[in-house]
Order: C-alpha cells, then sequence, then structure tokens
C-alpha cells in the first residue's frame, strides 16, 4: 500500500510536467505552420511573377515594403526605447516618490529586475506597428522617390501640380509619423521617470529631477515642432479638401479656406515654433508654467483660429454674398476639373432637333443606317449558348461584347464572345477530370451586329469547333478567360499521350480529341518541393500525390484577365469589362489600364465606384464589374493591357505617353511597359475607346459642361445620366453607355463611338447627346463631342420613349401574342442616333418561349421612333419606314439575311418566320427538305459530330434556297 502511494507520488508530477509541455508544443506548431504558410504565400507569389516575367514588379514591391517596414520600424523602435533608457539611466539615486503605494514599489521592482527586457519589449511592439504602417505607404513612397512634373502651377501656391500628387501625400506621412514617435515616447518616458521617482505629482516636493524635466521638455518641444511643421503642410492640403459651397461638395480651396484657415494655420504654425522654444529653454530653466502656458494658448488658438474665426468668416462674410465670394474658386474648381478629367476640350453644339418626321428625311444619313447594332450583347448570350455551345461544360459570359473587324474589306461591328471552359457543366467531378482534363475552352464565336438570319437567330461571322468562318483563328484554345478561375495542371513531357480534352469531336469513331498545353504561361511543378508548395498553398494533397503532375507540368491559376493585368501592374486600375479579339489569329483579352489620382489640386474628388456603376454592373451574374470603392479626382487611360487567351502572358503598352503619373511608374518600374510604337496595326484595330473611363468623364461633364461659375453656382443647367428603361420602370440603375457607328451631323462618313444622353436633373426629357471617337485608328480618337439640346422644344428622353413605344397602338398590336401566351418579348438596348436633323431612337425587341430548356432569344421585331411618330416591323427597314411616312429615304442594309446557312432548332425554340404560299408545292418540298436536314444536323451537334453537322446544315442551307427561288426571291 505504501508502495503504491509512492508510485501515485511520484507519477503525479511526471503528469503535470507532460500536461505542461503540451501548451508550448502546440504555440510552436502553430507557430511553425503559419510561418510556412507566409513562406508558402511568398515563394509562390515569388514564382508566378517569374513565370509572367513581370519579376521586377515583385521585386520592387517586396524590397520596398520590407525597407519601409524595417527603417520606419526601426526608427520608432529606436525613439521610443532609446527615450526609454535614457529615461531608466536618468533615474534619481535616491527615490522620494510616495512609499505608500504597494502597486508603484512593485513596478519599481520589476523594472529594476528587467529593465532592459521590459524596454525592449516594448520597442519591439512598438516597431511593429510602425512598421506595418510604413509598409502601406509603398506607394506613395514610389510615387514621391519617382515623381514627374506635370509642368503646370496651381494658382494658389505656385507649386507644380506633381508635388500635391506625388510628394504632398509622402510629407504629410512622414510629419504624422514623427509626430505619433515623438508624443509616444514622451509618454513612455515620462511613466519610467515617474516609475523611477524623477518625477512626483503629489507632496510637498512635487516636480522632478533636473534630469527628467530636461528629458520631458526636450521630447515634448520637438513633438511641437513637428506639429508646427503640420500645420504649415496643411496650408497646402486647402486646395485638394473637401468643402461644401452652395450645399454641395467642392473640392479645393474656397474664399473662407484662403482668406481664414490658410492664415490660421501659418499662425499656429509660428504659435507653435514660439511653444516649442519655450520647451526648449524649460530645460535649462525648469519653469514649467511658461511652457505650459504657451501649450496651452497653442490648443485655445487652434480652437479659435481654426474652428471659430473661419466659422465666423463663412457665416458673417461669405454666406450673404456667397456667389459673387466664391466666383474666383468655383473657377478654378471648374478649370481643373475640367483638365483632370480629360472634358476641357469635349466639343458642345447646340442642336435644334427636329421632331417632324417626313418622308426621305434619312437620305443624307444614309450611311449610319446599316451600322444600327440590333443584336444586343446584354440579351444574346443565351442564344450563342444554345447555337454553339456545343457542349455543357462550355459557357459564354452573360454579358457579350462589341468588336470591329474588316470582313469582305468592309469595316463592321460584330458582337464576340468566347468559348470558355464552364466547370460546373462538367459530369464526372473528380480531381483528375477538374484540374488536368478539362483545362481549356475552345475558339472565339461572333455575329455581326446589324444581322440576322430567318428565324431571328444571329448572323455567323464565326461559329463551330474547330472555328469556320471569316475570322481566322490559328490558336482557338482559351487557357486564360473570364469563367474558369479555378487551377488546372497542363503539360507533359514529349511522347506523352495527351489527356486534356480539346474539342468534342473529331477524334477516333467521332469521340473527343485531346491536346497537350505547350504555351510559356504557367508555374513548372515538376519537383517535389513545387508541388508541396502549391499543395500547401491551395490545401490539395492531390497535388503532391498524383501521377499525372509529372516533370513536365505546370500549374495555371490567377487566370481572369483583369486579375493578371492588375498584379502585374498594381499601379494600374483596369477596366471592368475586359473584351476578346483576334489579333493576328490569336485570342488575346484586351484591359484597358487607368492612373488615377485622387490629390489634383482644386479637382472635384468622386467616388469610383459610384459613378461607373450602371445597370450592366447591378445586374446580376454579370461579367461586367463596378470599380472599388475608392475617390478620385484625376484619371487617364495611360496603358491598353493584352493577356494572350492561350500562354496567359501579358502585355502593357504605353497608350497615354505625356501622362505624368504613368512617366512615374514606368521609372518606378522600368521595363515593364511597353512603348506604344510596339502596338501592331491588328491590335490596334481592336483597341476602343474605354467604358469606364467614358462612364466617369459623363458624370463629370453632367455638371461641368457648364463653365460659368455663376450659372455653375446656380445648378440651373444640371444634366443627370438617365435611369435605363430596359431595366424597368421602378429600377434606380443608369443607362449604360452604347458603342456604335454614327454619323454625327456634319461629318461626311459614320464613325464607331460610344454613346450615351443626358436629361436635366430631376426630370425625363432629353437634355444633350453624347459620344466620343471610339476609334483607336481616328486621329481624332478621344474626342468628345455633345449635341445640346434647345430648350424651347420638347425632346422625348429614353424613359418616355420607351414609354411611348410599348403603349404605341400598331406596336401593342404586334406584340398582343407574346404578352399572353408561351412566348414572351424581351426588350434589346435602347439605341439613340443623331440623324434626320433630330434624334432617332431604335430598340430591338427579342422572343423566347417559355418553360423550355432549349429555348433562347431570337430577334422579332425592331422598333423606331423620331418625333412622336413610332414605327415596329419584322426589320429596320420596316419600321423606318412607318415612322418617315411610308419612306425613310435610306436603304437599312436589310439585316435579316434569308440566304444565311440557318442555324439548327434545339427543342423549344422558335421556328424560321420564312413566308410560304400554299400553291407552291416546290416550296414547300424544299422546306421539308431543310427542316428535316435541321433536325439531323441537331442530332449530329447533340452527338458530338461536327462533320455530319456541317453536311447537314449545308444541305439545309441549299433547300432553302431553293425553297427562295421557287417563291421568285
Amino acid at each position: 500500500m505504501h508502495g503504491l502511494q509512492e508510485r501515485t507520488h511520484v507519477s503525479t508530477p511526471r503528469i503535470a510536467q507532460r500536461r505542461s509541455a503540451i501548451l508550448p508544443t502546440l504555440i510552436v506548431a502553430a507557430i511553425l505552420v503559419v510561418a510556412f504558410a507566409i513562406f508558402t504565400s511568398f515563394w509562390t507569389d515569388w514564382l508566378w511573377y517569374q513565370s509572367l516575367e513581370f519579376g521586377t514588379v515583385f521585386t520592387t514591391m517586396l524590397m520596398t515594403r520590407t525597407g519601409l517596414f524595417v527603417v520606419f520600424g526601426l526608427l520608432m523602435a529606436v525613439l521610443v526605447g532609446g527615450n526609454a533608457i535614457l529615461a531608466y539611466r536618468l533615474r534619481s539615486k535616491t527615490r522620494v516618490g510616495p512609499a505608500t503605494s504597494p502597486l508603484l514599489e512593485r513596478y519599481r521592482e520589476l523594472l529594476d529586475a528587467r529593465s532592459i527586457w521590459v524596454v525592449v519589449a516594448i520597442a519591439i511592439v512598438v516597431g511593429l506597428f510602425a512598421g506595418g504602417a510604413a509598409a502601406g505607404q509603398v506607394d506613395a513612397y514610389l510615387a514621391w522617390r519617382n515623381q514627374t512634373p506635370f509642368g503646370i502651377t496651381d494658382p494658389k501656391f505656385g507649386l507644380d501640380i506633381g508635388f500635391f500628387v506625388f510628394a504632398y501625400p509622402w510629407w504629410r506621412f512622414i510629419a504624422s509619423f514623427l509626430f505619433a514617435g515623438l508624443a509616444f515616447s514622451a509618454v513612455i518616458a515620462a511613466v519610467v521617470h515617474y516609475i523611477t521617482g524623477g518625477l512626483r505629482f503629489t507632496g510637498p516636493a512635487r516636480g522632478g529631477s533636473a534630469a527628467a524635466q530636461a528629458h520631458l521638455s526636450i521630447l515634448v518641444g520637438l513633438a511641437v515642432l513637428v506639429k508646427g511643421v503640420g500645420y504649415w503642410f496643411d496650408r497646402y492640403g486647402l486646395i485638394i479638401a473637401n468643402t461644401t459651397l452652395g450645399g454641395d461638395s467642392f473640392t479645393g480651396i474656397n474664399y473662407t479656406a484662403d482668406n481664414a484657415t490658410a492664415n490660421a494655420k501659418l499662425i499656429l504654425s509660428v504659435i507653435a515654433a514660439v511653444c516649442a522654444l519655450l520647451f526648449f529653454a524649460n530645460a535649462v530653466l525648469r519653469r514649467w508654467v511658461i511652457p505650459v502656458i504657451g501649450l496651452t494658448l497653442l490648443v485655445l488658438s487652434s480652437i479659435v483660429l481654426g474652428i471659430v474665426y473661419p466659422g465666423a468668416v463663412q457665416y458673417f462674410s461669405v454666406r450673404p454674398d456667397e456667389p459673387d465670394k466664391e466666383r474666383e474658386y468655383i473657377a478654378h474648381n471648374i478649370a481643373a476639373t475640367r483638365a483632370a478629367y480629360a472634358v476641357d476640350n469635349a466639343e458642345v453644339t447646340d442642336y435644334s432637333a427636329k421632331t417632324t418626321a417626313t418622308a426621305g428625311q434619312l437620305r443624307h444619313d444614309a450611311e449610319a443606317l446599316p451600322g444600327i447594332r440590333l443584336i444586343d450583347p446584354a440579351v444574346i448570350s443565351p442564344a450563342y449558348e444554345q447555337l454553339q455551345q456545343v457542349r455543357g461544360y462550355y459557357k459564354f459570359a452573360p454579358t457579350l461584347d462589341v468588336d470591329r473587324y474588316t470582313i469582305e474589306g468592309a469595316e463592321t461591328d460584330a458582337v464576340v464572345a468566347v468559348r470558355e471552359m464552364d466547370v460546373d457543366g462538367i459530369e464526372g467531378k473528380n480531381w483528375n477530370n477538374l484540374k488536368t482534363v478539362y483545362t481549356h475552352g475552345y475558339g472565339v464565336v461572333a455575329a455581326y451586329g446589324n444581322k440576322r438570319q430567318a428565324g431571328g437567330e444571329p448572323e455567323w461571322i464565326v461559329r463551330d469547333i474547330p472555328p469556320q468562318g471569316k475570322i481566322k483563328q490559328v490558336e482557338p484554345r482559351v487557357y486564360f478567360g473570364e469563367i474558369q478561375t479555378d487551377y488546372s495542371i497542363v503539360g507533359a513531357p514529349e511522347g506523352s499521350t495527351p489527356i486534356e480534352l480539346d474539342t468534342p469531336g473529331g477524334g477516333d469513331l467521332g469521340g473527343p480529341t485531346t491536346n497537350t498545353y505547350e504555351g510559356r504561361g504557367g508555374v513548372p511543378v515538376g519537383s517535389w518541393w513545387h508541388r508541396a508548395l502549391y499543395a500547401a498553398k491551395f490545401a490539395d494533397v492531390n497535388i503532391l500525390l498524383s501521377d499525372r503532375v509529372n516533370s513536365d507540368s505546370k500549374i495555371i491559376y490567377d487566370r481572369t484577365p483583369r486579375d493578371r493585368v492588375q498584379k502585374a501592374a498594381p499601379w494600374l486600375k483596369a477596366d471592368g469589362d475586359p473584351y476578346p479579339a483576334v489579333v493576328d489569329g490569336r485570342i488575346v483579352w484586351i484591359v484597358d489600364g487607368y492612373t488615377t489620382s485622387n490629390s489634383y489640386p482644386y479637382s472635384q474628388r468622386v467616388a469610383l465606384n459610384q459613378v461607373t456603376s450602371d445597370s450592366q454592373t447591378a445586374a446580376q451574374g454579370t461579367n461586367v464589374v463596378a470599380q472599388p470603392d475608392t475617390n478620385i479626382n484625376y484619371i487617364r487611360n495611360s496603358v491598353k493591357a493584352v493577356v494572350d487567351a492561350y500562354d496567359g502572358t501579358v502585355k502593357l503598352y504605353a497608350w497615354d505617353e505625356d501622362d505624368p503619373v504613368l512617366k512615374t511608374w514606368e521609372k518606378a518600374f522600368p521595363g515593364t511597359v511597353l512603348p506604344k510604337s510596339d502596338i501592331s496595326a491588328d491590335l490596334e484595330a481592336h483597341l476602343r475607346y474605354p467604358q469606364d473611363m467614358f462612364k466617369v468623364q459623363r458624370s463629370i461633364f453632367a455638371r461641368y459642361h457648364m463653365t460659368d461659375p455663376y450659372n455653375w453656382y446656380l445648378q440651373s443647367g444640371l444634366w443627370e445620366v438617365p435611369n435605363d428603361p430596359v431595366a424597368g420602370p421602378n429600377s434606380n440603375v443608369k443607362e449604360t453607355p452604347y458603342y456604335l457607328s454614327i454619323k454625327w451631323p456634319g461629318d461626311a462618313d459614320p464613325i464607331f463611338s460610344l454613346t450615351s444622353v443626358y436629361v436635366p436633373r430631376g426630370r425625363s426629357n432629353l437634355a444633350a447627346y453624347m459620344a466620343v471617337n471610339a476609334d483607336a485608328s481616328s486621329p481624332d480618337y478621344g474626342q468628345l463631342r455633345v449635341l445640346q439640346m434647345s430648350d424651347t422644344t420638347q425632346i422625348d428622353g429614353p424613359g418616355q420613349t420607351a414609354n411611348a413605344m410599348v403603349t404605341n397602338e400598331r406596336v401593342a398590336e404586334r406584340l398582343r401574342p407574346y404578352q399572353q401566351g408561351t412566348a414572351q418579348a424581351a426588350y434589346g438596348n435602347l439605341l439613340t442616333l443623331p440623324v434626320g436633323g433630330g434624334l432617332l431612337y431604335v430598340q430591338p425587341v427579342y422572343t423566347q418561349r417559355q418553360g423550355s430548356t432549349g429555348a433562347y432569344p431570337v430577334l422579332r421585331f425592331v422598333m423606331a421612333r423620331f418625333g412622336q411618330q413610332v414605327g415596329i416591323g419584322d426589320t429596320l427597314q420596316e419600321a423606318l419606314d412607318q415612322v418617315f411616312a411610308g419612306d425613310s429615304g435610306a436603304n437599312t442594309g436589310e439585316e435579316t439575311d434569308p440566304s444565311a446557312s440557318p442555324t439548327p432548332k434545339p427543342s423549344g425554340s422558335q421556328s424560321p418566320s420564312t413566308p410560304t404560299e400554299p400553291d407552291n408545292p416546290a416550296a414547300i418540298e424544299a422546306l421539308d427538305e431543310a427542316e428535316t436536314a435541321f433536325e439531323a444536323a441537331q442530332k449530329a451537334l447533340t452527338s458530338g459530330d461536327l462533320g455530319k453537322y456541317q453536311t447537314e446544315i449545308e444541305k439545309a442551307k441549299a433547300a432553302t434556297e431553293r425553297a427562295l427561288k421557287a417563291m421568285g426571291r
């Protein structure tokens, strides 16, 4: 019994020891896991940048961020720790502190026993926080270090604009950092002096030792001196500050700030300098009353001069005569805002729009009418999927894109889409299929923007797998796009059996074909080390264990064009709508990049995400995204970025080579931006004016078309972008701008443009029509032009026009079958064109069968309105002739192409509306034959037999042509 008790007594400490060892072990293990995760993220990022050939971006950002962290972290640690050590060394030999405080005695004993470790711990913690804050200033430091002058001076201080854009934010950070460091050092030093007895706040011997008083006097004096420098810099900040003028937000200095606040800042700076001198003198004199009075005076002066005095000037002097007092400052704001947003050269023309439609009125604008885009990229995507998806694992973006191609010698607006891989549509969702087999999409699909087939389907320019049509694609494989965002493992040694699905048909026995990736993109994961890193990064052990990851394998990730551009150029903001193009036979994504600033003097500050949001960015599931929630007051489309859809390579081309912000970042990251001259002719043909840039400009111009300060103040001529009538009568989303080829009044030829309209603030009638030359090959590219409507004539805006169209008796009669039947009508984009001396509205109407999984929208009608006249027809020509007294005077080109090869109809879709004659047996027989061929083609398409599909389509085309010939067409 005694032995058992002894063993029990002995084992209990051992169990306690083992238990006490568990917690440190877990802590160490957790630290190692976190450290490995940080290292993994860091190292894989380095590998990614290396694979993209943008390694200098990674190293520049890393070294700069590390340098800022170390330098400012050490500076803060030395400043705080050094002053704490100095305070300890200056401690009194004999303590006279309050002996009645046991807690204070305990602190003294702790400080005496572990003084160095306590100080080191405090310095390290403070230094880490300070270093982290400084590391976040990497952009401000690089901009200051590489600043480029604008060559323009501000009207208040006569300094170059570049000082405010590049230097001022950095110097403000330095001043704030020094003040915080000195203030915190003073607090820590005061605590140490108090604990060691150097300071006494109670008792008859209140005060402190001479050394402690001198130490604290110098620290407080330095902090006050830095605060005085801050007051001096605050004067410069007035011309980029937000104030209120006329009840609205106003960026820039106003009368009160110029005549009261600026002077107050200067006076406070002088007072702070004097107050600092008093503290320095107190290091010798040790008369705290005088410097404390000075500090109190500084605080009171900051309240009186910084708040009370400017408030009195504003209320008693400015407010009664605000328009007159603020006129000069409003003029500065107008000029700076128009220059910062590049709207200062906009051409505004008074336009007395005609509202009466007469026969032949469009004869002089005939060339522009065939360019009216009736295929709406925001509506037609389901038709692309049903007719060109081929397999369920392919997908097109919800909102398609508009581009231009030269087809048979003529430049044509096209609605384009990329057939991307959609992993949600894969049947066997296992790791091998998801990561190594279904790795890429295939081909660009494009249709004419102003043509359709007989049944209302798009008229294809290029289609099918492999791509067939008038746009040559030498490399149709799509590994990088907007839809497939997860990683894939690609590549294999030469001679290996390909495992990547390439095309659904065309292989042995009509099966799929396979392929092996051979592009430059991707990070090699052939080594065990790289496999282990990426297995940790993606938390996927299969990367480490699978035999499909071989010596030549690569991992591709971060695959969306926008993400790749923003990582390659972190100083850019990417447009929310990258678009695909076939350039020199390769599929590429074109991404517009913006350089911005938030500190351009006097320029009005706006929220970027608000001014770029519209009906497309607000739609659910759209691929057009809004910009981040950030404020700007300067923007340039300085870079055109290109992402190769096959290998993911990123090329940045300087577009606005005169932009000082771009020049600054080019110096910070040399060699990353290629010169504009490197842009090939084929690429330039596909560049266009970016949507987000135009959205920002149209938002600014809604108020800043008024250049007279008095009118600007009155706000009597305010415009606004109307709500999108297609989104619904109760929607509160702005109408999106549209790409159109329009013929401007007075021009000889149509120009590819980006267009929008304005209505007066709070009203629905049309106020102005705005367009920008969007053709990058044009010498007038980027020229903003505005037609300002006359105040004496009522021109209906988009909302009023949409209402007038759908309530028109003729329109209601044509659309009635699609309001109650199985097929429903959907309205496309409401386009506005300046033709016939007035404004023409055109809107396509699509119909789609409900309750069928194979249904898709087809273009059924076209509505048009000029003045008060409304027309609706099966074609644009028919609608225009109805509007213009039976003869519009122009030929639209007849966008319905009866001779085009029809597309097979999936189950549930509408059949062609080709008219037949009951007494024409030859035509009926040919149409029956065409229908049989359609059905056979559909079956072949479903089974993946593209060869048979093409054969049956040719049969259908030939039969349709015989039917038309039999009917005399």
